[in-house]
């Protein structure tokens, strides 16, 4: 099992989200629980046709860090 760090974004009328370490995989959807089921489904294709064409699957490389700082709303 490989843990990828996905990135999701909130839009003004939907969700998307991205894999940095896969590029081009990428999904949108109109809630965060169906972002986060599609970008699962689309990594698990992503990474069968890496494999299925012989080609090396690329080992997690991005993280996530949060850093809190002072903004005026």
């Amino acid at each position: 099992m490989m843990r990828y760090a996905v990135i999701v974004e909130k839009g003004r009328d939907c969700y998307g989200a991205y894999v940095p370490d896969l590029p081009g995989c990428a999904v949108v959807a109109e809630s965060e629980k169906q972002v986060l089921a599609l970008i699962k489904e689309a990594m698990d294709l992503y990474l069968a046709d890496l494999e299925a064409k012989g080609l090396a699957v690329p080992a997690p490389a991005s993280h996530v860090t949060e850093i809190e700082v002072a903004a005026s709303r």
